[in-house]
């Protein structure tokens, strides 16, 4: 779930138990727009990190602290002046905002007792940490947004601190049936959208939830739905705000059962994510952690197969270029059979030219029509035939020469475009190891010196059990493909492949027997997913006994030929299978 309102609510109730009544022991401001505020309660210390990053606006529990730049920023200065040993009452949330509040209590210049806020607000590019009096009377933020940044609100020392107001959305908690019904539901679109466009708080997917525990389908209009319909999804509504207001949350992280990507986060589950592998946390703050955490492996691994990424589409540009330049060269040797024709003709005829003539005309003996052959006036027309045998084997060499070059250039734009497509499923530094290794070996990139790091780091292929107990195997490169195909598998094991695309080598060990029909669906579905067609919604499919299956002569490993086959039809996903 996104960090909407349910989700603060959740967290708000966990820092409220951890944090009240503790005492600030050390503020720090390590990145421009993040806070981490240690605190003390008894024998206890809490890490309390707040950031107002615009991509990734973060508040939960940590127990990592970081380094903090020598120079203190002016902001937190400030919050050390007036708040650096105070004492946290509270943690708040006004109605279902994306909004935390702390409530400090301290000492003033005088000695006497003064309370501060801090406001940490959680919305996207308009996220803020501001600082405020017992009056709500804006001190500083982190952020300063003036009136030329936004027309809404500005953020500025002095200036009253207020939630701006969500145009046309109800807070959930003030919500009746009728105005559920006759407000909400009348708005125009797909059922979920008019949910989450009507109430505070609510995103996307909880908006889904309501509508799934209503048994109503989210993308449904709004002006379809049954009385039944409506009053059903005010009760589920209704339902959710009693288990949030309730019930203890129940942190859960949905992944991708195969990949282990991170997919979604919620305080309590979800009923849209059932076939989603679910892990459980102890609290709200370690279920963020996690998400985050995992998430940004998944980003920084894409990050780090960027530059590899980039060289190989430039070497792919390049070589495409090359085959349009050498095609070129290919169409303009075709003229060379006219050229030897010309020569032949004037062996032939030659003695009816005479001195000075720019052309002679001659019967063509091979279609029998008229030609006309341009001749150089001041040479002989014997030269002349010479200079034309002479074009004739210039070019009879070019086309042959350019015709190996072709083929080696189509070799490697198939190499480099079944290596774009082995970079889609790397899952590990392993396989961007891998990949490395088989651009420099076949010439792409420069060779250099493979660390034993490098060298431990060599991945294995996946390895699928499915629920009738078949195995399958799944390369995720060429070099994988070349191991799965011809050192894994054998002569009796089906193979499986994306039809007329580059993709995953996928077999099944039969071990003697047949595999299942849906056993076959299921290879044929995996290898779909991993191939250039994962986002169509159906992909072609070949697949065949591995004994039928050759190394292609001449090609890269992983480019194999077969000549007999059966074919299927599928939509690529990986299901019905554990990981092994």
């Amino acid at each position: 779930m996104s960090f909407d309102g349910i989700t603060i609510h959740a967290l708000v109730r966990e820092l409220d138990r951890a944090l009240s009544d503790s005492r600030i022991t050390k503020i720090a401001q390590p990145q421009p727009e993040e806070l981490i505020i240690t605190v003390k309660n008894g024998g206890e210390k809490h890490l309390l990190l707040m950031n107002a990053n615009a991509s990734l606006p973060l508040i939960y529990l940590t127990q990592e602290n970081e380094i903090s730049p020598l120079k203190a920023p002016g902001f937190l200065m400030l919050l050390r002046k007036y708040i650096g040993s105070g004492v946290i009452e509270k943690v708040s949330q006004p109605g279902l905002e994306r909004v935390v509040r702390l409530q400090i209590r301290h000492l003033d210049e005088l000695g006497d007792l003064a309370r501060k806020y801090l406001y940490i607000e959680i919305m996207g590019k308009y996220s803020n940490i501001i600082f405020t009096d017992d009056n709500d009377r804006i001190i500083d933020s982190i952020k300063r947004i003036g009136a030329n940044t936004s027309s809404v609100r500005e953020v500025l020392p002095g200036r009253d601190y207020f939630i701006p107001s969500q145009k046309d959305k109800y807070n959930p908690f003030d919500v009746t049936r009728t105005m559920f019904i006759e407000e909400i539901l009348r708005r125009p679109g797909e059922t979920a959208r008019v949910i989450a466009s009507g109430l505070v708080g609510f995103s996307s997917v909880s908006s889904v939830e309501v509508c799934l525990r209503a048994g109503v389908d989210p993308s449904v209009s709004q002006a379809s739905l049954t009385q039944d319909q409506k009053n059903a999804l005010f009760d589920a509504f209704r339902q959710i705000l009693a288990m949030i207001d309730q019930t203890e949350p129940s942190p859960v992280i949905y992944s991708d059962p195969v990949t282990k990507k991170p997919l979604e986060f919620s305080a309590w589950p979800l009923l849209s994510y059932e076939n989603a592998s679910c892990t459980r946390s102890s609290s709200v703050s370690k279920m963020l952690y996690s998400y985050y955490s995992a998430k940004n492996t998944y980003s920084n691994m894409k990050q780090r197969s960027a530059d590899l990424r980039k060289n190989v589409k430039n070497l792919l540009e390049r070589e495409s270029r090359k085959l349009n330049i050498q095609q070129k060269q290919l169409e303009s040797s075709k003229k060379m059979d006219k050229y030897r024709i010309y020569g032949e003709l004037l062996h032939t005829y030659g003695y009816e030219a005479r001195e000075g003539d720019d052309s002679l005309e001659v019967i063509n003996y091979y279609d029998n029509k008229p030609l006309k052959i341009p001749l150089d006036p001041k040479k002989p027309v014997m030269e002349c035939a010479n200079d034309y045998f002479k074009r004739y084997e210039k070019l009879k060499r070019t086309k042959e020469a350019v015709s190996l070059q072709i083929e080696d250039t189509r070799k490697n734009i198939d190499e480099l475009d079944s290596v774009l497509t082995s970079l889609d499923m790397a899952e590990d530094e392993g396989d961007l190891s891998e990949i490395r290794h088989e651009l420099s070996d076949y010439g792409f990139l420069r060779k250099s010196s493979h660390s034993k790091k490098e060298k431990a780091l060599k991945a294995k292929p996946l390895h699928f059990v499915t629920d009738d107990g078949a195995d399958i195997y799944v390369g995720k490169n060429n070099y994988q493909n070349e191991y799965v195909t011809f050192k894994l598998a054998k002569p009796l094991d089906w193979w499986f492949h994306a039809k007329n695309m580059p993709g995953s080598h996928v077999i099944i060990k039969t071990d003697g027997g047949e595999p299942s029909d849906k056993d076959f669906e299921i290879a044929a579905q995996i290898a779909a997913y991993y191939s250039r067609g994962r986002d169509n919604d159906k992909t072609e499919i070949d697949y065949v006994k591995r004994k039928e299956v050759m190394k292609s002569p001449g090609k890269a490993k992983g480019f194999v030929i077969y000549h007999t086959n059966y074919s299927m039809t599928v939509h690529p996903e990986v299901s019905g299978v554990r990981k092994a």
